[in-house]
């Protein structure tokens, strides 16, 4: 890349070192709430006016409410029975970060999928900010499409790149590389 590279890090830049041990707790007690199936108590750790801001197929949802009504309940109506396993966090001052899976049963529609009872892995990756003791912003990566292949769904139509892991296609090169 030539001439002026982008800005990196800029929303870190003034992190508070002081606030890890807050985060930590924060992060960890809304963990145990989703756990819990907990939605009308989880304003306890997002604040009324907080982000979350998730990939294709999940959406944005902006503020508490549209956080329960757009997300917390038609994700515990799509998967009951679920538990979350943070498998790696990562946290310093102001902000954390973890994936991890859900284990969950579809047990309601989803994706326009009808149940089909089956247990599932719903793999995801999270980062969070706080302030004052509440998540701010939560941008979310959640695996939809392997949870789809898993209930017989190639969201993809074959065309996903791990037929080039599988040798079922060529990748494509760049015309020119360095």
């Amino acid at each position: 890349m030539s001439g002026a590279r982008p800005v990196q890090g800029y929303m870190t830049k003034d992190n508070d070192l002081s606030k890890t041990d807050e985060t930590r707790h924060t992060v960890e007690r809304m963990v145990d709430g989703l756990n819990d199936h907990l939605i009308e108590g989880i304003g306890a750790f997002f604040a009324d006016t907080f982000r979350w801001m998730g990939n294709a197929g999940c959406g944005t949802k902006n503020g508490l409410q549209e956080f329960q009504d757009n997300w917390q309940r038609p994700f515990q109506a799509a998967f009951s029975d679920k538990v979350c396993t943070d498998e790696a966090r990562i946290v310093q001052g102001e902000w954390m970060a973890a994936f991890g899976a859900q284990l969950a049963t579809h047990s309601g529609e989803f994706m326009g999928i009808r149940p089909t009872g089956k247990r599932v892995e719903i793999r995801y990756m999270d980062f969070w900010k706080v302030k004052d003791g509440k998540i701010v912003d939560n941008w979310v990566m959640v695996d939809f499409p392997h949870v789809m292949r898993q209930l017989g769904v190639d969201p993809f139509k074959g065309h996903g790149w791990e037929a080039y892991d599988q040798g079922r296609a060529a990748p494509p090169q760049p015309a020119h590389s360095k």
